[in-house]
């Protein structure tokens, strides 16, 4: 087996919502995406995929999405008042945990064909949440999370 991975830098911020640590209140990262490519086989090149097309399409995603925003659950009571401020912000269904964002950066490039069996968010140089496929093969049965994320500073 293969694999080719691309680290992705891009800065955000966010908070969580019923949450007692200092997550709570609103604040900024510099994470980095970390995107792993599998594949049996190369191309005619030698290569999995070439890393910059995964930059092209991952990477301008990330721009688009959750560079310098707020992430934000919807149901957040800071979001009008950032939107009354015409602050970029990126509203999302779940707390914008490093487990969530890796997860959403994980279902883009699935959903772009790109083989993924991983993502991997640092949160900060020290913290970092996982998200990759249960097993080979069970890509249509879900994926698993898998934490590694100390959130207390």
């Amino acid at each position: 087996m293969y694999r080719v991975t691309r680290e992705i830098p891009f800065c955000y911020g966010h908070r969580l919502l019923n949450y007692q640590g200092k997550c709570r209140n609103l604040h900024g990262h510099n994470g980095r995406a970390v995107i792993t490519i599998e594949s049996e086989d190369l191309d005619q090149l030698g290569m999995v995929m070439d890393f910059s097309e995964i930059k092209k399409v991952v990477s301008a995603w990330i721009d688009e999405t959750f560079d310098h925003r707020m992430i934000l659950h919807k149901d957040d009571p800071a979001i009008p008042g950032l939107r009354a401020l015409n602050e970029p912000i990126q509203v999302i269904d779940e707390n914008p945990t490093a487990e969530t964002i890796a997860r959403l950066i994980f279902e883009f490039v699935k959903k772009s064909g790109f083989p993924v069996t991983e993502v991997k968010l640092w949160e900060t140089d020290s913290c970092y949440a996982t998200y990759t496929l249960e097993n080979e093969g069970e890509i249509e049965q879900g994926a698993n999370i898998v934490a590694m994320a100390d959130r207390r500073k």
